[in-house]
């Protein structure tokens, strides 16, 4: 699969024009950085190199600076995300309950591996050391829904039930409390 590289000037002009609105509304634009990023981050849902370079000329400050917090900050994305972000825990305690083979499953299922998007743009797979559900082992999330006490079978089923649009999303969905 052939990958291209996305620039600012990709973005739609509406969409460049709410973010420069956006730093504008700003007193102190570059003590500001972080708010800046999480905004443009909303708009255009990630934040690849020519978005971070516009941003650092508008706030006229180093785009080495802009990156640095981009590539420190783990919330942050530099490549486009799929609609759905799946995080599959692999934690202690999901491990032992078999948290291998359920990520084994997702990325058959996605055809992806750990932090890539799958062909069809709908999920982006991450792998993260504790979701902090331990009780639900194995557990993962997709976008803020907690599922737990997984196996191979029923995830291959959550993904199915996403993809055809969730008609019956809480079938699986289980309280993290």
């Amino acid at each position: 699969m052939e990958t291209t590289k996305s620039t600012a000037m990709d973005f739609s002009k509406e969409t460049l024009k709410a973010l420069d609105d956006y730093i504008e509304s700003l007193d102190d634009k570059q003590g500001l950085l972080i708010h800046i990023l999480h905004k443009a981050q909303e708009l255009f849902g990630y934040l690849p190199q020519d978005l971070q370079l516009y941003i650092a000329r508008k706030l006229d400050i180093p785009a080495a600076k802009v990156f640095g917090v981009v590539s420190f900050y783990s919330f942050f994305a530099q490549e486009k995300r799929g609609k759905h972000n799946v995080s599959i825990c692999m934690g202690t305690a999901c491990f032992v309950q078999g948290a291998e083979r359920v990520y084994d499953a997702l990325r058959s299922a996605l055809g992806v591996e750990a932090g890539g998007t799958s062909e069809d743009g709908l999920f982006t797979l991450n792998a993260v050391r504790c979701i902090g559900a331990c009780g639900l082992a194995p557990v993962a999330l997709i976008d803020d829904k907690v599922f737990g006490h997984l196996s191979e079978e029923k995830i291959k089923d959550i993904i199915k039930e996403y993809r055809e649009g969730m008609q019956d999303e809480d079938q699986y969905a289980e309280s993290a409390v």
